[in-house]
């Protein structure tokens, strides 16, 4: 364990309290009338989704670096989440959207059918550099594929779903979705982490992995299945939320002996944290509406993207 873990989980702990008592309204339960209602069944639900989601998005990024040995790469690039986002827009083009779970079943049957293709590309030689490329093909046809269908979509109504939809947002989720998505991306987090020492290996090149007895294929498939289910799940049930996987990595590696098995857990932590204090922002923002948290993040994580290319870029300089 390394000493950034127990401090995020102390952070943690102490915000997720915090978040509860947060919105446009503070509550304040000795005095609120139905507080306890309003805890149970809005407040703690979205706030546990809010560090699930994290998590499961924190943890992709950092194995997805550690396995690319890319600081840029971000579980987007995999196109498991364009995949997911293809499937919930589906649901949403058929008018499936209001039937209970079904907007979730899409999306993660989208998940997986991205999952599938990247392993049928990707999955027999395990190489780096065509996983990535993989991934990026997959990525830019869910993309396409989900732009035809917001051109095509049946009717106003439809259209602003979806696109609100594709925002990302934790606003008016249940207990339900916390149900979906908690155990999948435990799951998907898990595998991550299994993930580990043969991700520390091949930091040291893939003839050396080999070498020292990792199995580069079995590797891959891990990280498909870990990175499937944590992202899949993830935006299943809140949207596209950009950013996560690519920011807390960064933040955590400092706090470790930056060996990718030493980072996911601290990193699915950072990003349960980072999550949970966004959503809690944009609840208490004095807008006419509620920030879409997806939105919120991308305009923290586009800046933070660009110092990282100009910290590269001088690098070498």
């Amino acid at each position: 364990m390394t000493r950034a873990t127990p401090i995020l989980a102390v952070l943690l702990a102490i915000a997720l309290p915090l978040s509860l008592l947060a919105g446009r309204v503070w509550l304040d339960p000795a005095t609120t009338p139905n507080a306890a209602l309003i805890l149970a069944d809005l407040r703690l639900p979205r706030a546990l989704l809010a560090v699930v989601v994290g998590a499961g998005l924190g943890a992709s990024g950092a194995a997805m670096q550690g396995y690319l040995r890319n600081p840029l790469a971000d579980p987007g690039l995999f196109g498991i989440a364009p995949g997911a986002a293809l499937g919930a827009v589906g649901a949403l083009w058929f008018g499936y959207a209001a039937a209970p779970f079904l907007l979730p079943l899409f999306a993660l049957i989208g998940a997986g059918g991205a999952m599938a293709l990247l392993a049928a590309i990707a999955g027999r030689t395990g190489g780096i550099a065509l996983f990535t490329l993989a991934g990026l093909m997959v990525a830019s046809l869910a993309g396409a594929l989900t732009a035809l269908a917001i051109s095509l979509a049946p009717n106003a109504f439809a259209m602003s779903e979806i696109v609100m939809w594709l925002n990302g947002a934790l606003t008016d989720r249940s207990w339900r979705e916390v149900w979906v998505a908690a155990p999948l991306v435990a799951l998907g987090v898990m595998l991550l982490w299994r993930s580990g020492r043969a991700l520390d290996a091949l930091t040291l090149g893939e003839p050396v992995a080999r070498s020292l007895g990792v199995d580069t294929h079995r590797l891959l498939w891990l990280l498909i299945a870990g990175i499937g289910l944590a992202v899949g799940a993830s935006v299943a049930v809140a949207g596209i939320i950009g950013f996560v996987g690519l920011i807390v990595p960064h933040l955590v590696r400092p706090l470790t002996d930056r060996r990718p098995s030493q980072l996911i857990v601290p990193s699915a932590l950072a990003g349960a944290l980072l999550v949970l204090v966004a959503d809690s922002v944009v609840r208490v923002l004095p807008l006419v509406t509620e920030l879409r948290l997806g939105i919120a993040l991308s305009l923290l994580g586009a800046p933070f993207f660009l110092w990282l290319l100009l910290r590269l870029r001088r690098g070498l300089a």
